[in-house]
């Protein structure tokens, strides 16, 4: 076993070791070739030092536990979080030197590394760092990856935890007021809600059989004469208002952010859709709704299978929301024919053209006024949005304009309102305009600024 230890640390050797190693070897070679005896005693003496150094980073044994704290778990994109790792000594010896390196998503910034010494038995290092929630998904934290030196810096070992800890970052919720101007989106007695009035008039009635408890007001004489049973009459009833959430995810119908050297990324339509589902879906379920939420790819459903989702629980699957394969809107219209819901529906659609729109014109024939958010592909492709690393050529970027146009006209003739949406409107700016409420001079734009990486704030850097 200490061969073994002893084979892996000099198989370890960074390029410092290596480049002594070298120096030895040449200084060995050269003193044997011209007999000097000064220059094989001090070719000996530099390749002792890396097997010293191995020697002493595999005689080095630790036992570390690790726990790790993220607050907040749960995390709106945009923001930050601190992520607190204890590091604890559980060896009955002081520690060595110790390099620690927290292993972190690509999507996260760069890896945060810190320097222990000489922690002493059952000691704790308290381990600090923040991290930016710049993009959408559920991310693994960790493992700790730890790495042993000899003090030449000659000889590097490491090894690796298995503890991890979950950050699930959300999309963000834009606050937004009223109902948009959406016939029958309200919640259930807020403004827009609409009631089933039980009583029309004395000889249209709806009655039934007396409870212990009701109230005898209610009473209703006429028909309890006429049945011979104590009859109430039934009160008005709030009728919950209903709509449907329709969100174009597929990778062809959207502009990606790209981002050149000295200047701030340009915006991601993705985000910005799912962004504005988030926040019109949490809105409209705030107020009591009732919410389907259909995508390309069909219905967004309960990790059960059954019953409807809450406002934390969209987030939470928008999260996990990835760019669709799907090459049109086929299942997505088929699923929200099926879902046949009495309300409006509001669809945030992509780059989309005709053949795209003919289908979900015809599939909404209900109550309601639907609504269609598209992009303003001019704007957002000056905005520097791509469908790719290349630039658009311009005859592409003609016809994709074109297409565009004619989604809009064919969605207008049916009776649908349509909203272009630029790069520089917030969702609450688009919420307004559905209800034609004018939008405040100076409001906050969609501009999207790079995020910071990832700093420490405990324990010296690498």
């Amino acid at each position: 076993m200490a061969r073994t230890r002893l084979a892996d640390a000099a198989s370890s050797l960074t390029l410092r070791g290596r480049c002594l190693v070298a120096a030895g070897v040449t200084l060995l070679a050269l003193g044997a070739v011209l007999g000097e005896r000064a220059l094989v005693q001090l070719a000996l003496f530099v390749l002792a030092l890396p097997v010293v150094s191995a020697v002493g980073v595999a005689r080095q044994r630790f036992r570390v536990a690790t726990r790790r704290t993220v607050t907040p778990a749960r995390l709106p994109r945009g923001e930050s979080a601190e992520v607190l790792v204890e590091v604890a000594n559980t060896d009955r010896r002081a520690g060595g030197l110790w390099l620690l390196t927290e292993q972190l998503p690509a999507e996260l910034g760069r890896r945060p590394q810190f320097v222990v010494e000489r922690l002493s038995p059952g000691a704790t290092a308290p381990l600090r760092y923040r991290l930016h929630g710049a993009r959408r998904g559920r991310f693994a934290l960790g493992p700790l990856r730890l790495r042993l030196v000899d003090p030449f810096g000659l000889v590097l070992r490491t090894a690796a935890g298995t503890d991890t800890a979950a950050l699930l970052v959300v999309p963000r919720v834009r606050p937004l007021q009223g109902t948009g101007g959406l016939s029958g989106a309200g919640g259930t007695g807020g403004e827009g809600a609409r009631r089933s009035i039980a009583v029309h008039g004395e000889d249209d009635v709806s009655t039934r059989e007396y409870r212990y408890g009701d109230d005898l007001r209610l009473v209703h004489w006429r028909a309890t004469a006429r049945t011979g049973e104590l009859m109430v009459r039934l009160e008005e009833t709030p009728w919950q208002s209903a709509a449907t959430l329709f969100l174009d995810t597929r990778a062809s119908a959207h502009l990606a952010g790209s981002r050149t050297r000295g200047t701030a990324p340009s915006p991601d339509s993705l985000e910005w859709a799912v962004e504005a589902a988030a926040s019109i879906g949490v809105h409209l379920l705030q107020r009591g709704a009732a919410l389907r939420v259909v995508t390309d790819a069909g219905e967004l459903t309960t990790a059960l299978g059954r019953g409807t989702l809450g406002p934390d629980e969209l987030l939470d699957r928008f999260a996990e929301l990835e760019p669709s394969r799907y090459p049109g809107l086929q299942v997505g219209v088929e699923t929200l024919r099926r879902a046949a819901v009495d309300g409006p529906a509001i669809c945030l659609l992509g780059l989309v053209g005709p053949e795209d729109v003919t289908a979900l014109a015809r599939a909404r024939s209900g109550p309601g006024s639907d609504v269609a958010v598209v992009l303003d592909a001019g704007a957002w492709l000056d905005a520097g949005s791509t469908r790719s690393r290349r630039p658009l050529a311009a005859g592409a970027r003609t016809q994709l304009v074109e297409r565009q146009a004619q989604a809009v006209a064919l969605l207008r003739s049916a009776g649908w309102q349509v909203l272009p949406v630029r790069p520089d409107q917030t969702v609450d700016q688009v919420w307004a305009r559905l209800g034609g409420q004018p939008t405040a001079v100076g409001a906050a734009t969609g501009s999207v600024h790079p995020a910071p990486t990832s700093t420490l704030s405990t324990g010296a850097p690498a």
